[in-house]
């Protein structure tokens, strides 16, 4: 079992729902989100974290994601969301100005069909929303913020949204297909709150994922982890994060140089030819 709390976990960075997405606590605690930044890109991540660069990408997918939780969460959460947001999300020309746009209106289906579901209804709309959880893994202090927690009853529930459910999705690394829980490393996800949430409030609870697509009409499903597969999948997820993270906090602190990819947006930009590469290898 990883590392109980002890003395890294200290009362100089609090986190709270106000300072949790800042890269003070980003230096501070070790976060899934984060942690596969640097599985993808050394460079870009240490870059992102250092505020020496930004992605110009599109941030509808991360509006659409946060759209959604934030309905389930409050009726005030939602209306905040919408109000700070209302640049991105409404059409400001034609005859379509002042409507929600289009990937909203999906948005808004998707919610209609989370909400119709009864089990999704019985078991994460009653659960505590947005939960700070903080803990450490393998002697490094973590954090995390669960969607929905039901102590008492033993369960965590986490909102995904997807293009598709059951579309594969190719890893250039394994040179296989996999479904979008691997693709987009959910399983290093549950295992860290599963060890976090153990930590936080000294109870063990099972991960589940509701899962919903960005089709038309969207599709819907309810995933857990409790197969001798999905066990060893969990298993091997906390082992990959005992193996890498030593080096990431090396890069975090400036004792290791980052690798570049040379592929992603911030290596294409950033990019110097200083030697020539074989035509057959590219």
């Amino acid at each position: 079992m990883p590392n109980k709390k002890n003395s890294l976990i200290t009362s100089e960075c609090q986190l709270t729902a106000n300072n949790y997405y800042t890269h003070e606590t980003d230096r501070a605690y070790m976060s899934v989100s984060l942690f596969k930044d640097f599985l993808k890109c050394e460079a870009c991540a240490l870059a992102k974290l250092n505020d020496e660069w930004q992605p110009e990408e599109d941030k509808t997918a991360l509006l659409v994601g946060n759209y959604i939780h934030s309905y389930f969460e409050s009726g005030e959460s939602h209306s905040k969301f919408i109000e700070a947001n209302q640049s991105s999300m409404f059409s400001t020309r034609g005859k379509s100005k002042g409507q929600l746009k289009a990937p909203y209106k999906i948005a808004d289906e998707m919610i209609k069909q989370l909400a119709n579901q009864k089990l999704f209804k019985q078991l994460y709309e009653p659960g505590e929303k947005e939960v700070i959880v903080t803990g450490e893994i393998g002697g490094f202090p973590w954090k995390g913020k669960i969607d929905s927690l039901r102590k008492m009853h033993g369960f965590f529930c986490d909102l995904k949204t997807t293009r598709d459910i059951h579309q594969k999705i190719w890893n250039n690394q394994t040179r296989q297909k996999e479904n979008f829980v691997e693709a987009y490393g959910y399983y290093y996800q549950m295992a860290v709150y599963i060890e976090l949430i153990r930590q936080t409030f000294d109870i063990d609870c099972l991960p589940f994922i509701f899962a919903v697509s960005k089709q038309t009409p969207p599709d819907v499903e309810a995933l857990d982890f409790v197969s001798d597969e999905s066990q060893e999948l969990l298993d091997l997820a906390m082992q990959d994060i005992l193996d890498k993270q030593p080096r990431i906090w090396k890069l975090i602190k400036g004792e290791e140089k980052p690798k570049r990819c040379e592929q992603c947006e911030y290596c294409r930009a950033t990019k110097q030819l200083t030697k020539f590469v074989h035509a057959d290898e590219l």
